[in-house]
């Protein structure tokens, strides 16, 4: 795309683009999303980044009307698989706020001057100006949903300290944080009271989204005690358990009907109940993961609808998306163990929360916990998992992750390509063998109306 391509989706307030570029005005000093509802400015006057971090790094701050900072993901990023995309996915995942920036080359295999160079040529900035803009969108939706203080939520979004977060906060909203916090109407509490509430989100989506398709797969996965879908279709909720790197959550995710607000305007609701604040960011990128709501659903449904046996269902079903995985370890035992044999190991391996909520009393079980399991090919993936052998973290190498998938005994190649495909993200796998098509088949004909005789 050149930048006078960019330019006609600037004009036209394309939505599609939210979140693959953004726009900035020199006379202005704003950037902004495509889809910006303001009057579109002179096209000698607008410069163009990969990424809200770009923007902020050249000086420009957020735009107050179109809040570019809370546009869906790049798809792209999700996609690839070089060294530049494993590095947006581990930023997102929190990585620089947990081991800095040698911590993130060493996962990758880098030296932190390569990391930097690559980043900086593709995306527009470096690792911490990425993590930066990322901790900021964080303060602000902290600073706007919940009564916080803030120099709880200084920390609680990775900041260094107070005076870093005060300033930063001003560079990218023009605003200070008691400002922000002033236009939402929300007002600070005494230090040290939990946001019990939770934290409300709104996980924003580019395009259609088959809400109805991707709750029905996550109520017929679920693990009891471990998640639960709950409600009426059209209304339901799916709420589930997490293993945070500073703590524990429950998530919680409304499906929006189609006449709903939300999923006219391209969102799901959200609640998140966190014992550490720190694992918000962390939190919300695998609920994105696990949703698939970085996706780009018009590429999907172009490149389908040019199948003329496809169109149809393409026509009749837009927006759906292939579900990731919450937690990509977890992700794995499943896939090899199977829903009710994942029950037993959540009652007896699994570590109860410190406070039920309802039904959800449980963690998944760590790999650790699973490493001496009777069933010897369960205990082998359990101890590639524990010892590192095996990675499959938002960074993970996909084709060293697959090749050590495949050395495990027990792993079948249907197993191997579900893991990769859920945990790992990976759109250039399917399933293996006519038996692996059979769940494949019966979703098309429930969800899809797909003719027999159309299988082929």
């Amino acid at each position: 795309m050149d930048d006078d391509t960019r330019y006609e989706a600037v004009t036209s307030r394309d939505a599609r683009f939210d979140g693959e570029f953004f726009f900035a005005v020199k006379t202005t000093g704003i950037y902004c999303r495509p889809s910006c509802p303001a009057v579109t400015p002179r096209r000698q006057n607008v410069r163009f980044f990969p990424s809200a971090a770009a923007a902020q790094g050249h000086g420009f701050r957020a735009c107050r009307r179109c809040r570019p900072d809370a546009v869906p993901g790049s798809a792209e990023w999700n996609a690839r698989a070089d060294v530049v995309g494993r590095a947006m996915r581990m930023i997102g995942d929190g990585v620089v706020d947990r081991e800095g920036v040698p911590g993130l080359a060493g996962r990758l295999g880098y030296s932190t001057r390569q990391v930097q160079r690559q980043l900086t040529a593709e995306v527009g900035a470096g690792p911490v100006a990425l993590a930066r803009a990322q901790r900021a969108h964080t303060a602000r939706v902290l600073l706007q949903t919940t009564s916080l203080p803030v120099t709880e939520i200084a920390f609680a979004s990775g900041f260094a300290s107070v005076r870093q977060f005060n300033d930063t906060i001003r560079q990218i909203y023009a605003r200070t944080p008691s400002g922000l916090r002033e236009e939402a109407g929300t007002r600070a509490t005494k230090a040290g009271v939990a946001a019990s509430a939770g934290v409300p989100l709104r996980l924003a989506h580019r395009g259609p989204y088959a809400t109805k398709e991707t709750f029905d797969l996550l109520a017929a996965e679920a693990v009891a005690r471990v998640e639960e879908v709950v409600g009426a279709p059209g209304a339901r909720t799916y709420r589930r358990t997490l293993r945070l790197p500073h703590g524990t959550a429950v998530v919680a995710v409304d499906e929006a009907a189609p006449a709903h607000t939300a999923a006219r305007q391209g969102w799901l609701d959200a609640r998140i109940h966190l014992t550490d604040l720190r694992d918000l960011t962390t939190a919300v990128q695998r609920l994105r993961r696990l949703f698939d709501l970085d996706a780009d659903p018009y590429a999907v449904d172009e490149r389908l609808g040019a199948d003329p046996r496809l169109a149809p269902l393409v026509a009749r079903t837009p927006g759906l998306r292939s579900p990731g995985a919450a937690d990509p370890d977890e992700c794995a035992v499943r896939a090899l163990a199977g829903r009710d044999r994942a029950a037993a190991l959540v009652e007896t391996y699994g570590k109860r929360l410190d406070l039920p909520c309802g039904t959800l009393t449980h963690l998944f079980p760590e790999p650790d916990a699973l490493a001496a399991h009777p069933d010897p090919h369960l205990a082998a993936l359990a101890a590639a998992l524990a010892d590192g052998a095996l990675r499959l973290d938002a960074g993970a190498d996909r084709e060293e992750a697959a090749r050590v998938l495949r050395t495990l005994p027990g792993m079948a190649e249907t197993t191997v390509r579900t893991i990769l495909t859920r945990a790992l993200g990976d759109p250039d796998v399917g399933p293996a063998g006519a038996d692996a098509w059979r769940p494949w088949r019966s979703y098309a004909l429930r969800h899809l109306e797909v003719e027999p005789a159309a299988e082929q």
